[in-house]
C-alpha cells in the first residue's frame, strides 16, 4: 500500500512538473514580457492598426468557418450514421483529410487550385466578368476563410457521430412509421442528443480557427489586409526590434485569452455533457 502510495505521488508529481514547464510558464512568459513596457505600451500594442485588423479577419474567418462546418457536420454525420449508401466509408474518410496533411500543403493546393496559373482561375474570371465584381481566392480574406474552413471542418461531424452511432436508428424510424416529418424527427428526437456534442465541437472548431497559422500563411498576402493574429504576431515577432518583439507578445496575449475561453467553455460544455450522457 505504501509503496502504491509513492508510485502514485511520484507520477503525480511528475505530471505537475512537466506541465508547469511546458504550458504554464510560457504562458506566464507571454503575459510577463507582453506587460513589460507597461499598460500603455500594451494598449499601443493592441489596438494597433494592424492588430485590430488582423483580429477582425481572425473573428470574420472563424465565425463563417464555424457556420460552414456546423452545417457540414450535421449534413456528414447524419448521412454516415443514418443511411446506407455506396460510398459511405470514403466520406468517413475524406472527412479526416485535414488531420493526416501539413496545413501548409492545404495552403499550396489552394494557390495551384485557385490562382492564376490555376485550372479555376479562368472560371472565377469569367464570374468576376458576368457580375461585375474583382473576386480573388487566393492572397485575399476570402482565400484565409476557405483555409480556415479546410483545417477546421473535422472537428464538428468527429463529435457528433459517435454520438449518432451510439444512438442508433430506432427511434427515427420508428417516428418515422408514426408520420412524422424528416425535420420534425431531427428536431424532437436526434437534436436533442447531439446539442452538446455539437456544441463541444463548435467550441474546438473555434479554438482551432483561432490558432490556425500554416494554410493561412501560404494564402495570405499583405499585412494589415489579409493577415490573421497568428500571421500578425509572426510579423511582428520577425521584424527584430525590441519594440516589436515585446507588441508580438502583447498580441500573443489575445490569443491566450481567447484560448482561455475556449478552454473554459470547453470544460463546462464537456461537463453537462457527461453528467447528460451526450458526450
Amino acid at each position: 500500500m505504501k509503496k502504491e502510495k509513492i508510485v502514485k505521488w511520484t507520477l503525480i508529481g511528475i505530471s505537475v512538473v512537466f506541465f508547469f514547464l511546458m504550458l504554464v510558464l510560457p504562458l506566464l512568459e507571454v503575459i510577463v514580457r507582453a506587460l513589460s513596457d507597461g499598460w500603455e505600451a500594451y494598449g499601443r500594442a493592441i489596438v494597433a492598426e494592424n492588430t485590430l485588423s488582423a483580429l477582425k479577419i481572425t473573428l470574420i474567418a472563424t465565425a463563417i468557418a464555424l457556420v460552414v462546418n456546423t452545417l457540414f457536420g450535421l449534413v456528414a454525420a447524419w448521412l454516415v450514421t443514418k443511411f446506407n449508401f455506396r460510398g459511405r466509408n470514403v466520406l468517413s474518410t475524406l472527412i479526416d483529410i485535414p488531420f493526416s496533411i501539413s496545413p501548409v500543403i492545404a495552403g499550396l493546393a489552394y494557390i495551384m487550385t485557385f490562382g492564376r496559373s490555376g485550372w479555376a482561375s479562368p472560371i472565377v474570371d469569367k464570374i468576376n466578368e458576368a457580375l461585375g465584381t474583382d473576386i480573388s481566392l487566393v492572397f485575399s480574406v476570402p482565400g484565409v476563410v476557405l483555409a480556415t474552413i479546410f483545417v477546421t471542418f473535422p472537428f464538428i461531424s468527429r463529435e457528433i457521430i459517435p454520438i449518432l452511432h451510439a444512438q442508433g436508428r430506432d427511434e427515427e424510424e420508428a417516428a418515422a412509421m408514426m408520420g412524422a416529418s424528416g425535420f420534425r424527427i431531427f428536431r424532437r428526437i436526434t437534436f436533442p442528443h447531439i446539442r452538446w456534442g455539437l456544441l463541444y465541437g463548435m467550441i474546438l472548431c473555434a479554438a482551432r480557427a483561432f490558432g490556425e497559422f500554416g494554410a493561412v500563411y501560404a494564402v495570405s498576402k499583405a499585412r494589415g489586409k489579409t493577415f490573421t493574429l497568428p500571421l500578425e504576431i509572426d510579423a511582428l515577432y520577425m521584424a527584430g526590434s525590441a519594440d516589436s518583439i515585446t507588441q508580438a507578445f502583447a498580441v500573443s496575449s489575445l490569443l491566450v485569452g481567447m484560448a482561455l475561453v475556449m478552454l473554459i467553455l470547453k470544460n463546462i460544455v464537456e461537463y453537462r455533457g457527461k453528467r447528460k450522457g451526450e458526450i
